[in-house]
């Protein structure tokens, strides 16, 4: 197996600083606008690309940075918390915690919804809240008491498919017990030179049943018609 993406590299960015370019490569800009939530950190993204604007807020409070950049974007998703009410009747939040998280700390759907008044994109999305069907009624009219455009309430492997002239929502057809279909290229076997590998003191705790993989490796080879030697677990 390749390990490469096991490592991983950092490339570090100004939180604070706004509409700032972190991706510029084949037509795709992404940049980032600084957000507010829970610690100085935080951060939105904006993505251009082929005269399309997608803009993601992330976990964030309403704030004058996202207002001013994601402002007419084609496709706008934004958080949308938990209202006060679902907070207190179904996870049991105390009414004083509730209203605090659902619009301190979090966009309530009717702070959403003025967010999305503001900006005025071609699609808004609400995200961040278990969506099911005695929460989204609730969610909806909360949203619909501040913002009266196209509007989409997030699920799990819903899609947009997004053109200049037009924006389809769909739900994905997942089948989550299938096998990976056959590559459409060529499958090359793991470099060496990529492995990660362990440090000493973990490796040296191996205790390796030599006969048992010598054994696995023979049967497979033969099935296969390969001819790959097992490891030598020889210490570097």
């Amino acid at each position: 197996m390749n390990t490469k993406g096991l490592r991983i590299e950092v490339h570090e960015f100004d939180y604070k600083a706004v509409n700032n370019v972190i991706y510029n490569e084949n037509g795709v800009t992404i940049r980032t606008l600084p957000a507010i939530h829970g610690i100085d950190g935080s951060v939105s993204f904006v993505l251009e690309w082929n005269g399309l604007k997608f803009a993601f807020s992330s976990d964030t409070y309403p704030n004058k940075w996202w207002l001013e950049h994601a402002k007419g974007a084609d496709l706008a998703i934004h958080e949308c918390f938990a209202t006060p009410g679902i907070l207190t009747t179904k996870q049991r939040f105390p009414v004083e915690d509730a209203l605090n998280v659902g619009t301190q700390v979090h966009t309530s759907p009717a702070m959403f919804g003025k967010v999305m008044s503001d900006i005025n994109p071609r699609m808004a999305v609400g995200y961040h809240f278990f969506n099911d069907f005695d929460t989204l009624p609730e969610m909806t009219n909360e949203v619909r008491k501040t913002y009266d455009g196209p509007l989409t309430m997030a699920v799990d492997y819903m899609v947009w498919n997004v053109t200049k002239d037009d924006i389809q929502v769909r739900m994905t057809l997942v089948d989550e017990d299938v096998w990976p279909q056959p590559s459409i290229t060529e499958k090359l076997p793991a470099n060496p030179k990529d492995r990660i590998g362990f440090s000493t003191y973990i490796s040296d705790g191996r205790h390796v049943y030599k006969d048992t993989v010598k054994a696995i490796y023979d049967e497979t080879n033969q099935r296969f018609g390969t001819k790959v030697a097992p490891p030598t677990y020889e210490k570097k």
